[in-house]
C-alpha cells in the first residue's frame, strides 16, 4: 500500500447531497456541511452513500463531487465516497477515479436490483478492493440491495483484501455481527447503522465494535459522536446508554420516511444547506415537517449549533 490506510471509528456520518432550488448539486452547500461536520467531532464522512442519493446522480455529477470535495476534505476530515455502479467494471472505474483525486477511501455494496449469488458477490467485492490501494468499506444493507453479504464472505474478504478496513452492518442479526467480529480477528472495523428499527448500536459496541456509520449525525453530530465512541470504560458504557435513549426520538425522526427523505428535510429545517430530494423521492408530509420542527426546538439544536 502506498500510504497508511484510514480506519474509521466513532461517528462516520453518511452525508446528504444538497441541491440548489433548481435541483443542481450545491457544491458550496456541500462544503458548508463538511465544515459543519469537521468542527463538531465527526470522525469521518461518507459522501454518496445511500443517504446521498447516488442512484439519482449522473456519472458526471458523481465524478464532479469526487473531484471537488476530495481535495476540499484533505487535512480537514477523512472522506470516503460511495462508488457502487451497476457493473464490476463501472464500479472499479469510479473507485479508481476516487483514488486518483485524493479520497481516503471508498464504500461499496453489491449492485442493487440484480441480486447476484454469493460467490459472484464475493468476486465483485474482491475485484473492486484489489483494483485500488486506498481503504475500502463494505456496506451490508440487504433491505436495499436484496443480497446479504454473510459473515463467511466478509471474513474471506478480510483475509484476501488488506485494504478492506470496515464493515458497516445494516441487518437485524446481531449474531452475524458477532461472527464477523470473531472471524475477522481485528482486521476490520465493525460499525453499524443507527436505524432504531434495527437497534444495533448498543449490541455492536458491546461486542467490541468501533462505532456507527450514521445519518442522525447530519443534525446532531456532537451528540452522535459521543454516543458512537467505542467502549473503553464503564463511564463510556453508561454515557452511551444514556445518550442512546436521549437521542432515540431524533433517530426515529430521521428514519420516519425512506432515507434520505426525512434526513434531508430535517437538515433543511435546521437551516443547513439541503434542498429537496430528486424525483421520484417525495418530500415529507406537512404533519411530519411540523413534528420535526418541534423536535428541533425540543432539543434546542439550532441554538446549540449556532444556526438560524
Amino acid at each position: 500500500m502506498s500510504k497508511e490506510l484510514f480506519r474509521p471509528t466513532g461517528s462516520w456520518v453518511a452525508l446528504i447531497t444538497p441541491f440548489t432550488p433548481k435541483g443542481q448539486i450545491d457544491m458550496d452547500g456541500y462544503k458548508a456541511l463538511i465544515d459543519f461536520q469537521a468542527s463538531n467531532k465527526t470522525s469521518a464522512l461518507l459522501i454518496m452513500g445511500s443517504t446521498g442519493e447516488p442512484t439519482l446522480l449522473t456519472i458526471e455529477e458523481r465524478k464532479a463531487i469526487i473531484r471537488e470535495l476530495a481535495p476540499y476534505c484533505n487535512n480537514k476530515i477523512p472522506v470516503f465516497f460511495g462508488v457502487t455502479m451497476g457493473s464490476t467494471e463501472a464500479t472499479i472505474d469510479l473507485a479508481r477515479y476516487a483514488e486518483e483525486h485524493g479520497a481516503d477511501g471508498v464504500v461499496i455494496v453489491p449492485p442493487p436490483y440484480i441480486a447476484p449469488p454469493k460467490e459472484a458477490v464475493f468476486n465483485y467485492l474482491k475485484q473492486v478492493c484489489q483494483s485500488i490501494e486506498i481503504a475500502v468499506g463494505l456496506y451490508n444493507n440487504p433491505a436495499r440491495v436484496v443480497v446479504n453479504v454473510d459473515a463467511e464472505t466478509i471474513i474471506r474478504l478480510s483475509n484476501e483484501c488488506p485494504n478492506l478496513v470496515a464493515d458497516k452492518e445494516a441487518i437485524p442479526d446481531v449474531g452475524q455481527l458477532a461472527n464477523v467480529m470473531d472471524g475477522a480477528e481485528g482486521r476490520l472495523r465493525l460499525l453499524c447503522c443507527d436505524s432504531p428499527a434495527y437497534g444495533l448500536i448498543l449490541p455492536t459496541l458491546a461486542l467490541g465494535g468501533h462505532g456507527t456509520a450514521n445519518v442522525t449525525g447530519n443534525v446532531a453530530p456532537r451528540e452522535v459522536a459521543e454516543m458512537s465512541r467505542p467502549w473503553d470504560s464503564w463511564e463510556t458504557v453508561t454515557k452511551c446508554r444514556e445518550l442512546y435513549f436521549e437521542l432515540l426520538p431524533l433517530m426515529e425522526a430521521v428514519y420516519a420516511a425512506p432515507n434520505p427523505v426525512a434526513t434531508k428535510a430535517m437538515v433543511r429545517l435546521m437551516g443547513l444547506p439541503a434542498g429537496y430530494c430528486r424525483a421520484p423521492l417525495p418530500d415529507v408530509s406537512p404533519e411530519l415537517s411540523k413534528a420535526m420542527e418541534a423536535l428541533i426546538e425540543r432539543f434546542d439544536l439550532k441554538n446549540k449549533y449556532g444556526l438560524k
